[in-house]
């Protein structure tokens, strides 16, 4: 009798993966099941999310700001979805990690989503006068990638390719000319107005919209959120700093310093 054939191993652990998870930060795991939650919606039919929450340059108004916050968890079938997710979950939790829970909420509600709308809608309405909807989490995959092209920069200027040095900082415009151009019905405007804003984010030029970490440490001690929530980062608890420090200046870095979509309307997205 013949003994059965072992099956091949997986390309990977599923205890690490599963133990990976489970670590997630607090609201790099909101994000997660936000992202999840409405891919589960586009499957009925009575409410449109896409056309709901995507960001149509025509279609903003003082009624519709919103938009400027929702397109970034709104995505366009599963593999969107699960590619965008792939690639923003350890971007997203290395950033909270850094920089605490509370200061990561208040970025990418805030700037970190509004500031590529109104540069894509900027750019898309009013000077090339078209109104492409853009959906996709792809926004802050790249946004991230701008800062961490910065970041790398300040430690490593240049990466040799040939006789030819590079500018490290253009790694993350690399990676936008690529993905527009091997990934379909992806936007190349939109993946390089958030490209635009990570490398202010890394230069340190969006510190102004961050609270002071005094009120920060308040607002923590008020609300008990270190005691009360799972999987909080505080201020006091962030890997490297407030804005991080270069690893050759750990030991002198004593001030701050800063870390540093898929699309509608013709089918085109932030990302693959």
């Amino acid at each position: 009798m013949a003994s059965p054939t072992a099956l091949p191993p997986l390309p990977f652990n599923p205890s690490r993966v599963r133990s990976y998870l489970l670590r997630l930060p607090l609201f790099t795991r909101i994000v997660v099941l936000v992202i999840i939650a409405f891919w589960l919606l586009e499957f009925q039919t009575i409410w449109g999310v896409v056309q709901w929450g995507s960001l149509t340059p025509d279609d903003i108004g003082l009624g519709s700001m919103y938009r400027l916050n929702t397109y970034p968890f709104i995505h366009t079938g599963f593999f969107h979805t699960f590619l965008n997710l792939l690639a923003l979950t350890p971007l997203l939790e290395r950033f909270e990690a850094e920089h605490g829970t509370l200061t990561a909420v208040a970025l990418f509600i805030g700037p970190l989503s509004t500031f590529p709308a109104g540069l894509y809608i900027l750019v898309e309405k009013f000077i090339l006068h078209r109104n492409t909807a853009v959906v996709g989490a792809s926004v802050w995959v790249f946004l991230l990638l701008g800062s961490e092209a910065i970041r790398t920069y300040k430690s490593n200027p240049y990466f040799s390719l040939g006789p030819y040095k590079i500018p490290t900082w253009t790694s993350s415009l690399f990676a936008c000319a690529l993905v527009s151009i091997f990934v379909p019905d992806t936007s190349f405007l939109g993946h390089l107005c958030s490209v635009l804003i990570g490398y202010l984010l890394g230069l340190g030029y969006l510190k102004v919209f961050v609270p002071p970490e005094k009120i920060l440490r308040w607002i923590e001690g008020k609300l008990n959120l270190l005691g009360r929530l799972p999987h909080y980062v505080s201020v006091d608890q962030k890997t490297y700093g407030r804005y991080g420090v270069l690893p050759s200046s750990t030991a002198a870095a004593g001030g701050e310093r800063s870390t540093p979509l898929s699309y509608l309307g013709t089918n085109q997205r932030l990302g693959p």
